[in-house]
């Protein structure tokens, strides 16, 4: 059974870091793109991040950019989101995501993911 989970999330003050791992189980998933996506309460799902299978591509939303930041370990535990100076606004679940056939075009998008993880909470007090 294909499995993700996330871990690393907790309550942090504004401006402080977090890193928040995926560990996958069940498959292989060095060939797959994967992601980090959050959802804060009253509040869509957002994409945060993306990686390349190769980890030669990364991709952010506009939010983040210059403050986070996405790597894969394809031989230990897959995938990181390093979350920098966060601000209270980032307060959310945030998910890890796997996709086998994601074109660069389509990384924000969460219904081209197979695999979703259960989340893990961040909360940034101010």
């Amino acid at each position: 059974q294909v499995q993700l989970v996330e871990s690393g999330g907790g309550l942090v003050q504004a401006g402080g870091s977090l890193r928040l791992s995926c560990a996958a189980s069940g498959s292989t998933f060095s060939s797959y793109t994967m992601g980090w996506f959050r959802q804060a309460p009253g509040k869509e799902r957002e994409f945060v991040a993306a990686i390349s299978w190769s980890g030669g591509s990364t991709y952010y939303a506009g939010s983040v950019k210059g403050r986070f930041t996405i790597s894969r370990d394809n031989a230990k535990n897959p995938m990181y989101l390093q979350m920098n100076s966060l601000k209270p606004e980032d307060t959310a679940v945030y998910y890890c995501a796997a996709g086998a056939k994601i074109r660069p075009g389509t990384v924000v998008a969460s219904r081209g993911y197979d695999y979703w993880g259960q989340g893990t909470q961040v909360t940034v007090s101010s």
